[in-house]
């Protein structure tokens, strides 16, 4: 299982308003109706008993009775989740202090996928029908730069974003499943390059800087669509330069080592703008997924002294030490072997995880 995020054209934007104005309207009846009967009771309502008091109701707001379902569900698990009573109350009003994003969830017998066709060039444009009450249906056009005639769709939920645009996060199944391969690679994350792999691949995710100037004129001229508009291409494409690089190595290697760095030790220091912009976390997190899919090894480690130590002999004599010499990127070792700074890192990372690895596994 995997969420593939798809762009939703712009035609759409107010049809999928008036939905999520109806979801919206369905959670804050089921959060106060809980919040009483809870008053009253002193126990929680269950998504199932929630169900019985808006079934019907669809067919006044236009939503498939999954919807209803799913919009009860995540309600009883996110208050479960948060440990409150009551959870915060969503609104579509723009001038509100605090305006709820946008939601429409969608179980997998309201979802269609109708068919796929090229759109300029290189685009793929796919079209997605979801089922409304009283058999209507809802057709929407996405961007598809996954293909979605690939996989099998689970799940879908339509979200919106702070700049109104609006997008399906589609959780598929695939077809083939992926097979990694025969390498095992060792990560190195940093600050110059985002990560550095042990064959020598290298990920840099560094984009504040270039866009520091356009997003200051913004900030200045108080524009704040341009200023949300900005920060969104940033973001957007930091995503998709990280996507890149973890496909790329799930696919490569059956084993994939990575130093256990913690972002946080980092963020009061005059690093934190380089710590935030390389996205460590974000690494992290599609690797893990990402590998728990297509059956890969991953694992993290401790990566002190991995810097120091010569990958070859083992030697720390003349290898860079601290922060005082962050600026040295290559260094010859004692038995003479030359260095890439990132690169030994990554290899002695990759050390540690299969001498774990190797502890771990049973002589029979």
């Amino acid at each position: 299982m995997k969420t593939l995020k798809l762009r939703i054209k712009d035609k759409h934007a107010t049809q999928l308003n008036e939905l999520g104005w109806a979801v919206n309207f369905v959670w804050n009846y089921v959060n106060d109706l809980s919040f009483k009967h809870l008053q009253r009771t002193g126990k929680f309502f269950s998504a199932y008993d929630i169900a019985t008091y808006v079934k019907g109701s669809g067919e006044f707001l236009n939503l498939h009775s999954q919807t209803l379902q799913a919009v009860t569900e995540t309600h009883a698990k996110s208050r479960k989740q948060f440990k409150k009573a009551k959870l915060n109350w969503r609104t579509n009003n723009p001038k509100a202090k605090r305006k709820s994003l946008s939601w429409i969830p969608f179980k997998k017998t309201a979802i269609k996928y109708l068919g796929v066709k090229k759109s300029g060039n290189k685009s793929l444009k796919s079209t997605i029908q979801f089922s409304l009450s009283k058999g209507k249906k809802l057709t929407i056009d996405v961007w598809d730069s996954y293909n979605l005639a690939l996989y099998t769709i689970n799940t879908c939920e339509l979200v919106q974003d702070s700049r109104g645009h609006w997008y399906a996060c589609v959780v598929v199944e695939e077809h083939p499943k992926t097979a990694c391969g025969a390498n095992q690679v060792g990560i190195d994350l940093g600050c110059k390059d985002a990560a550095t792999a042990s064959n020598g691949e290298v990920l840099t995710t560094k984009l504040t800087h270039k866009y520091a100037p356009k997003l200051g004129i913004a900030q200045r001229a108080k524009n704040k669509k341009r200023v949300k508009a900005i920060h969104a291409k940033i973001k957007n494409t930091r995503t998709d330069l990280i996507h890149k690089f973890t496909t790329k190595l799930v696919k490569d290697n059956n084993a994939i080592i990575v130093g256990k760095l913690q972002s946080k030790s980092f963020t009061s220091s005059k690093l934190a703008k380089s710590v935030y912009d390389a996205g460590w976390f974000e690494i992290k997190r599609q690797l893990t997924y990402k590998c728990e899919n297509a059956g890969c090894h991953y694992a993290e480690v401790n990566e002190s002294y991995t810097t120091q130590t010569c990958s070859c002999c083992g030697s720390r004599q003349n290898s860079p030490k601290g922060r005082t010499d962050l600026g040295i990127r290559e260094w010859i070792c004692e038995c003479g072997v030359t260095h890439d700074r990132d690169i030994n890192a990554a290899k002695n990372i990759l050390a540690l995880g299969l001498e774990r690895l190797a502890v771990g596994i049973t002589v029979l």
